[in-house]
């Protein structure tokens, strides 16, 4: 396994639509420890592949407290989503320092494969639905901060530059 290196916003690359996997075979479940790997060093609780360069649809999640719940979701398709709406402080690895609220569907069904090449349906609710949904929009090629307002999105573009600046 390897440590990949993830793209920081606002890189281009993060725009990427990521395309569908043709086939779960020895190169697509090296690319998910690999992913794993990183998610878990960085230390994060979802990794998409796009944020790491590889544009294809793929996705790691664990938010257990003992990190040892890895879920691995190929081609993930959201096939239902509550009506209720959830506010939840998010963050990503892309984004790193950036914290903000924003809302999402509260529950959501997702429909992918797994490591094994079979179809799952997966429900989920609080923290893991959120994790689902915003890794799902990295898959689209949409970072969170894309939810915020254009005035909140300008001053993290000017910290994150005032950041980058100082290393």
């Amino acid at each position: 396994m390897a440590q990949l290196p993830i793209l920081h916003y606002p890189d281009p690359r993060l725009e990427t639509v990521a395309q569908p996997i043709l086939s779960v075979d020895d190169e697509v479940r090296r690319l998910a420890a690999d992913m794993a790997e990183t998610m878990y060093e960085a230390p994060g609780i979802g990794l998409a592949a796009t944020q790491v360069d590889v544009h294809r649809q793929l996705i790691v999640i664990d938010v257990s407290e003992s990190r040892d719940q890895l879920l691995t979701f190929i081609n993930p398709k959201i096939v239902a989503a509550s009506e209720e709406i959830a506010s939840y402080e998010e963050g990503c690895l892309s984004v790193p320092g950036i914290f903000d609220e924003v809302e999402r569907p509260a529950r959501v069904t997702v429909e992918a494969l797994g490591l094994d090449g079979k179809p799952f349906t997966l429900e989920a609710d609080g923290l893991l639905a959120v994790c689902i949904q915003h890794e799902m929009d990295h898959l689209r090629g949409v970072v969170f901060v894309e939810h915020l307002s254009r005035l909140k999105r300008t001053r993290i573009l000017a910290k994150l530059r005032k950041q980058q600046r100082a290393m």
